[in-house]
C-alpha cells in the first residue's frame, strides 16, 4: 500500500502560490508555439485555442478561468480493494467477501491510492493545461512537483505495478480488473507533451517518465493481471487497450499501437457491438447506462488514437452492421428523444452522459443523417473545459467498478 507523503502539504502550496494566476486570461508568458506532443488531445485545436486566447477572446474566459486543481498524492505499491464485494452474511467473519454489483462498499475508502492518484491526474491536467494557454511557470513548476514526488522521487514514487489493485478480502490480493483504474495515466501522458519545453520540466523528468511507463507498459503486457485484463471481453479490456496504445505512442513503440488498434476492429468492436448498436456485455451490468456510456467513450477514445497511425475505427463495421457509430445511434433517443430505458441503472440516470461523446463524434459523421441526431444535444457550458481542448472532448470516463 502506497504510503500517504506530504503530498498534502504540496497541494497546500499550490492553493498558496498559484489562486492568483487562476481566472487570469491573458498570456503571460508564451512558451513555445510549436505543436505539443499530445495523443488524445487534439494538437491542432489546443494550439487553435491558445491563439484564440492570445488574440483576446472573450469567449473562452469562463473555462479557462476553472483551471483550478484539487488535491492528491501517495507512494510504493499500489493497493485498492474491489469496490463491489462485500462481507458474506452468512460467514462468521464476513469472508469471502461476494459480489452486489454496482454497490459500492465506502470499506474501500479506507485505502487511498485510487484516490489520491485520480487527484494528481486530475491536479496535473489542470495545472498542464494552464501552463499551456497562459505561459506562466508556476503552472509547469506545481505540476512537475506533484510528477516528481508520485513517479519519481525514490521515497514517494508509486511502482510501475498494479500487482495488488481491487484486491478481494478472503479471495485474491489482487486482479486485472484493477488496471481500469489507471485509464487515467493516458492523460498524464497528454500533460506532459503541455509541459515540454517548460523550465520547471528537465530532460532528467522526461527519461524518468518515460522509464516509468517502460516498466509499467511491459508489466502489463507480461503480467497475469495484465494478461487476464487483455482477455476481458467488456469495458476492462477496451481501456487496457486504450492504455497501451497511448503508452506505446509515448514511448515510440508505433507497431505495437498500430497492432492493438488493428486487432480491436474484431476484439473489441465487433465482439462488444451488436448490429442494433446495443453493448450486451455493458447492458448485463447494475448500472447500464453508465457501462454502456463508459464503454463506448473508451472505444471512441481508441478511434482517437487511430487517426495518428492511420488506423480507422470511425468507420469500421462489420457485415453485419457493428461498429462505434452504431452503438452511439442505440443510445441517442434514450438521451435526447426521452425514450424509457429498459435496463437497470442502479442510482441517477444520467442522459447527460452521452453528450460530449456525441459533439466528438459529430466532427468525424458529417452527413445530414448524424447531424440531425446532435442537433438535439444542448451546447456545452461556456466554462466546461471541452471549450479549451476540442468541441465535446472528454478524458477517459469509463466507470471504474469490477
Amino acid at each position: 500500500m502506497l504510503r500517504t507523503i506530504n503530498l498534502k502539504n504540496l497541494f497546500a502550496i499550490i492553493f498558496v502560490v498559484v489562486p492568483s494566476l487562476v481566472g487570469t486570461t491573458t498570456a503571460l508568458k508564451t512558451p513555445p508555439s510549436a505543436a505539443p506532443r499530445v495523443f488524445i488531445l487534439d494538437a491542432r485545436q489546443l494550439q487553435a485555442t491558445k491563439q484564440r486566447i492570445q488574440s483576446g477572446d472573450k469567449t473562452l474566459e469562463p473555462a479557462l478561468s476553472k483551471l483550478e486543481r484539487p488535491p492528491g498524492g501517495d507512494k510504493h505499491d499500489y493497493m485498492s480493494q474491489a469496490p463491489y464485494f462485500w462481507p458474506d452474511p452468512n460467514s462468521a467473519n464476513g469472508l469471502p467477501y461476494i459480489r452486489r454489483d454496482g454497490e459500492r462498499n465506502p470499506e474501500i475508502n479506507k485505502i487511498t491510492d485510487h484516490r489520491s492518484l485520480d487527484q494528481v491526474e486530475s491536479s496535473v491536467e489542470t495545472l498542464a493545461l494552464a501552463y499551456y494557454f497562459k505561459g506562466d511557470e508556476a503552472y509547469a513548476t506545481k505540476a512537475t512537483q506533484l510528477l516528481r514526488a508520485f513517479f519519481l522521487d525514490t521515497s514517494t514514487r508509486m511502482n510501475p505495478n498494479l500487482q495488488y489493485a481491487q484486491f478481494i478480502p478472503g479471495v485474491n490480493t489482487g486482479r486485472g480488473i484493477g488496471l481500469i483504474e489507471t485509464r487515467g495515466l493516458t492523460q498524464i501522458v497528454d500533460d506532459l507533451g503541455l509541459l515540454a519545453g517548460s523550465k520547471a520540466w528537465t530532460e532528467a523528468d522526461r527519461r524518468g517518465l518515460e522509464d516509468w511507463y517502460a516498466k509499467f507498459l511491459q508489466w502489463m503486457l507480461e503480467s497475469k493481471n495484465g494478461r487476464d485484463e487483455a482477455a476481458a471481453k467488456n469495458n476492462h479490456g477496451t481501456y487496457y487497450d486504450l492504455q497501451v496504445t497511448s503508452f506505446a505512442l509515448f514511448l515510440g513503440k508505433i507497431d505495437l499501437a498500430r497492432s492493438i488498434l488493428q486487432t480491436a476492429r474484431t476484439k473489441r468492436i465487433a465482439l462488444q457491438i451488436e448490429p442494433d448498436g446495443r453493448q450486451p456485455l455493458e447492458l448485463a451490468r447494475t448500472r447500464a447506462w453508465s457501462y454502456s456510456v463508459g464503454n463506448l467513450d473508451g472505444l471512441m477514445l481508441l478511434a482517437r488514437l487511430g487517426d495518428i497511425v492511420g488506423v480507422d475505427l470511425w468507420n469500421y463495421q462489420t457485415a453485419d452492421g457493428r461498429g462505434i457509430r452504431k452503438a452511439i445511434e442505440f443510445l441517442v433517443p434514450f438521451a435526447v428523444d426521452g425514450k424509457k430505458w429498459g435496463y437497470q441503472q442502479l442510482g441517477e440516470w444520467p442522459p447527460q452522459m452521452l453528450f460530449p461523446l456525441m459533439r466528438r463524434a459529430a466532427t468525424k459523421y458529417n452527413d445530414p443523417q448524424f447531424q440531425a441526431l446532435v442537433v438535439k444535444v444542448p451546447s456545452a457550458d461556456a466554462a466546461d473545459r471541452s471549450n479549451l481542448i476540442r468541441s465535446g472532448m472528454s478524458v477517459p470516463s469509463a466507470t471504474a467498478g469490477g
